[in-house]
C-alpha cells in the first residue's frame, strides 16, 4: 500500500506536495519521493525514510516547478532498497516520471514483453514495469505535443495489457499530468481543484484528506478505468479508457489503511467504522448474551471508533486502556516478523488502573499474523485483567493479498486453515469473536449503495481479476515471505558495503 499525489498548479508546488504526503504518511513509511517539472527538466528527490526526514530545506529549494508528483512507499513487491523508491523516471519519450499505488499480477509477462521491445527495467519493482509500459505506448505518438486523445489511447492500451491493482500519477515533461485507475477501482484515487487568481489548479491523491490538508476542494473520485489528463496550461480532460469497468474497491481501505477523515468512493471512512462497531456489537449481544465483560478497550488507533460504538451498543464503559507511542510506525506495515514483534511493546503501554481486576473486551480492526494480538493480550493480563476477550472488526484473514497489501503467504496468516477457537488458543484470549463478512460489506456499503461488490479476497479467496492461481500465489510467497525479506535486507547491506569500498 502506498500513497500518491499529483498536482498541476499555477505557482510552485513543492510545499503543497510535501504537505499532502505528510498526511498520507500512514500509507507508507518505508520511502518517500517528489518529482517536479522545472522547464524541460525533472527535479527529483527520493530516499528511504519518512517524509520529514527525506526532504531537507536544501532539497525543497531544488524542487522548483508548477507541476509535480509525490509518493510514499510501503513495499510489497520488490525490495526496500532506496533504488526502488518512487517516483521512477524514463527519458523517452519526452521524459516521464510515475508514481504507483497497488500491485500488478502479470509483472513477469509484462517484463518479458518490454525486454522484447528493448526497454530496460532496472529494478524488480512492478511500478517501473508499469512506467515503461506507459512510455512504450506513448512512444508511438508522432507530434511534439501530445493530444488528450493520444494520452487516452496509451492508457487504454495499458489497461488492455495489465492485470491487478493500480492507481497512477505520471508527469510528462512539456505535456502534463496523466492519472488513471485500474478497471476495478481496487486502489483509490481522488480528483480535486483549487481556484486561484492565476487560474484553476488540479490535484489527484490517494485519499481526500490530502486534498483537504492543502486547501483543495474534492471534485470526485476517479472512476475505475478512467484516465485524467491535465495539460501544463491547466486544461482538464477525462475519458473512460477501460472496456468493462466495474466498481470493486478494496474493503481493507476502510478497515485499516485509510485515515478516518477521508472519504473514498463516496464512503466516509469514519462512518464505515462506526457502522462496523454497530454490526459487531449486535453480533456480540446475540452470541455472547450472558457475557461478563466489564469494559471495552480499543487497541489504538484504527479501532477506537469501532470500539466506542460496540461499548454504546452493549451499554458498557469505554476506556482508553493503552497509550500509544506516536513515534513508532504502524506495526502491520513493518517488513519482517521480528521487527513487528519488537515494535509492539515499544508502541503501546497499558494503563494498569483500566485493567486491574476487570474482564476486558479488547477491540482491534483485524488480526493478520496474530503477533500483535498475542502480545497485547499478554500486556492486558500483566496489567491485572482477570479475563481478556478479543473482538475483530474484520472477518478472519485466511488468504494472501495480491493487490498491494503485504499479506503475502498463507503460512504467515494465523487464520489460514484454523477456526476461531484455534485462533483463540493461539493468541491466548478467553474468548474471540470476528465480524461476519456480509456485515462488514454492509457496514461500508450503507453510505454508497452503488458499490455492488468489494475486493474481499483476503477473507474469501475470491480474486476479482480472475488471473490468480496457486502457481502465482506460490511465486508471491517466494518473493514476499519474511525469510525472503530478510535475505533481501542482507543483500542490500552487502551492496552498500561494496559501494562504500569502491566509492569512499
Amino acid at each position: 500500500m502506498c500513497g500518491i499525489v499529483g498536482i498541476v498548479g499555477r505557482t510552485s508546488v513543492n510545499q503543497t506536495i510535501y504537505d499532502a504526503l505528510t498526511v498520507l504518511q500512514h500509507r507508507g513509511q518505508d520511502a518517500a519521493g517528489i518529482v517536479t517539472v522545472d522547464g524541460n527538466a525533472f527535479r527529483l528527490r527520493k530516499a528511504n525514510g519518512l517524509v520529514k526526514d527525506v526532504f531537507e530545506p536544501k532539497h525543497m529549494q531544488r524542487l522548483q516547478g508548477t507541476a509535480g508528483i509525490g509518493h510514499v512507499r510501503y513495499p510489497t513487491a520488490g525490495s526496500s532498497s532506496a533504488s526502488e523508491a518512487q517516483p521512477f523516471y524514463v527519458n523517452s519519450p519526452f521524459g516521464i516520471s510515475l508514481a504507483h499505488n497497488g500491485n500488478l499480477t502479470n509483472t513477469v509477462e509484462l517484463h518479458e514483453r518490454l525486454v522484447k521491445q528493448r526497454r530496460h527495467v532496472n529494478t524488480t519493482s512492478d511500478s517501473e514495469v508499469l512506467l515503461n509500459l506507459l512510455a512504450d505506448e506513448l512512444q508511438h505518438t508522432k507530434s511534439q505535443y501530445l493530444t488528450a486523445d493520444e494520452v487516452f489511447e496509451a492508457v487504454t492500451k495499458v489497461h488492455e495489457l495489465t492485470r491487478g491493482a493500480y492507481a497512477v500519477a505520471a508527469m510528462i515533461i512539456g505535456q502534463g499530468l496523466v492519472a488513471f485507475r485500474d478497471p476495478y477501482g481496487i486502489r483509490p484515487l481522488v480528483l480535486g481543484k483549487n481556484e486561484t487568481e492565476q487560474g484553476t489548479e488540479y490535484m489527484v491523491a490517494s485519499e481526500s484528506v490530502a486534498l483537504d490538508a492543502v486547501g483543495f476542494e474534492t471534485v470526485r473520485d476517479v472512476a475505475p478505468g478512467e484516465a485524467i489528463y491535465i495539460s501544463l496550461d491547466g486544461q482538464l480532460y477525462t475519458r473512460q479508457c477501460a472496456q468493462s469497468p466495474s466498481y470493486s474497491p478494496c474493503i481493507f481501505e476502510y478497515v485499516y489503511f485509510a485515515r478516518p477523515d477521508s472519504t473514498i468512493d463516496k464512503v466516509s471512512v469514519y462512518g464505515s467504522r462506526v457502522n462496523m462497531g454497530t454490526m459487531l456489537g449486535e453480533k456480540i449481544k446475540k452470541e455472547w448474551e450472558d457475557h461478563d465483560i466489564d469494559v471495552v478497550i480499543p487497541i489504538p488507533e484504527t479501532s477506537c471508533d469501532i470500539a466506542l460504538e460496540i461499548a454504546r451498543n452493549l451499554d458498557l464503559p469505554y476506556r482508553q486502556g493503552f497509550v500509544k507511542n506516536r513515534y513508532i510506525g504502524r506495526t502491520f506495515i513493518m517488513p519482517g516478523q521480528q521487527e513487528r514483534k519488537k515494535s509492539v511493546r515499544r508502541k503501546l503501554n497499558a494503563i494498569n488502573a483500566e485493567f486491574k481486576g476487570k474482564n476486558v473486551l479488547l477491540v482491534d480492526d483485524s488480526i493478520v499474523r496474530g503477533t500483535t494480538s498475542e502480545q497485547i493480550i499478554e500486556m492486558a493480563r500483566e496489567a491485572g485483567a482477570k479475563k481478556v476477550y478479543f473482538a475483530s472488526a474484520a472477518p478472519e484473514i485466511r488468504f494472501p493479498n495480491v493487490y498491494g497489501i503485504d499479506m503475502p503467504t498463507s503460512s504467515e496468516l494465523i487464520a489460514h486453515g484454523r477456526d476461531a477457537e484455534e485462533i483463540n488458543k493461539l493468541i491466548g484470549a478467553d474468548g474471540i469473536i470476528f465480524q461476519d463478512l456480509q456485515d462488514l460489506i454492509e457496514a461500508v456499503r450503507q453510505q454508497n449503495p452503488d458499490i455492488k461488490r468489494f475486493e474481499t479476497s483476503v477473507f474469501d479467496g475470491n480474486y476479482i481479476t480472475n488471473d490468480v492461481d496457486q502457481a502465482y500465489l506460490d511465486h508471491l510467497t517466494q518473493l514476499r515471505n519474511d525469510d525472503a525479506k530478510a535475505n533481501r535486507i542482507k543483500d542490500i547491506g552487502t551492496n552498500l558495503e561494496l559501494h562504500n569500498v569502491c566509492h569512499p
